[in-house]
């Protein structure tokens, strides 16, 4: 399936005026299908009217109390999907400020209780030093002492003992020096100290590391409720059950072939030495 950016934010109003047309079409007022489905009458309005997103269970319980034909279901099932992902551009984030971005961000972890990073290319923000955090923002605009003071702030989140956080490194984001090598050394170091707290883990996945499936991209998963995919331009935010559910699956296998504890230090430290 392919995601147009303008597509995502179109979708929800056409998924709303679509479920509501398909009521209508099959005779039925919101509370007699609100009873079919086993949802109230108020959630059958909000999906309708847009102000709340269905799940694509949600849909698929509609579709089949409104005895939706096949080629109905394709089409609604696949608004629905479509309605679960956001984009957010990089570029929309730069005009609304850092840190309407890091407050976000703040928020969604306050919301949760079990992160999952998988970190392909880079270090991620709770994980850094101040010194690669400033080297990660040469190139978004902005006063970035501000970003990097919000950035360090949301770091205390890592000591909260009601969140568990499992962070998995490929040797490449670990080692890839976007500062000097003094830096690097204090920045794996950092990973190093981390990695003793009682609710993280950090997993490390070396290079020559046999997998099936490849290190696409930086993703980030909420709970069991929200999965983010970072690249260049942007990040897409799945909502979706089943695609939540896929990140899931493939940060499992990755973290099957990760070191952790121990081992993952004596890694880190040899990759620190490196460049002593």
């Amino acid at each position: 399936m392919t995601f147009e950016p303008e597509q995502m934010g179109r979708s929800r109003n056409d998924l709303a005026q679509k479920l509501r047309e398909l009521r209508t079409r099959a005779g039925l007022t919101g509370d007699r299908l609100a009873r079919r489905c086993n949802m109230s009458q108020s959630q059958i309005s909000r999906f309708e009217t847009g102000r709340k997103t269905p799940s694509l269970v949600d849909v698929e319980r509609i579709l089949r109390a409104l005895d939706a034909t096949a080629d109905t279901v394709t089409e609604i099932t696949t608004l629905a999907r479509i309605a679960n992902t956001e984009w957010q551009g990089k570029r929309s984030s730069w005009r609304r400020g850092m840190e309407k971005r890091q407050t976000e961000l703040a928020a969604l972890e306050a919301e949760s209780a079990e992160f999952r990073y998988f970190l392909p290319a880079m270090i991620t923000g709770l994980l850094a030093t101040p010194a690669y955090m400033l080297a990660g923002l040469a190139h978004t605009p902005g006063d970035p002492a501000r970003t990097i003071a919000r950035k360090l702030e949301q770091q205390t989140v890592l000591h909260d003992r009601a969140k568990h956080f499992t962070f998995l490194l490929t040797e490449q984001a670990a080692r890839w020096a976007i500062i000097p090598p003094s830096g690097m050394i204090t920045q794996i170091d950092r990973l190093i100290s981390l990695s003793r707290l009682p609710n993280l883990r950090i997993g490390v996945i070396p290079t020559g590391t046999v997998l099936p499936r490849g290190p696409m991209n930086t993703f980030t998963i909420y709970d069991d409720r929200l999965a983010t995919v970072e690249n260049f331009t942007g990040r897409m935010v799945f909502r979706d059950a089943r695609d939540v559910s896929e990140h899931l699956a493939v940060f499992s296998l990755f973290e099957q072939h990760a070191h952790f504890d121990d081992d993952a230090r004596v890694l880190l430290r040899l990759w620190a030495d490196n460049y002593r």
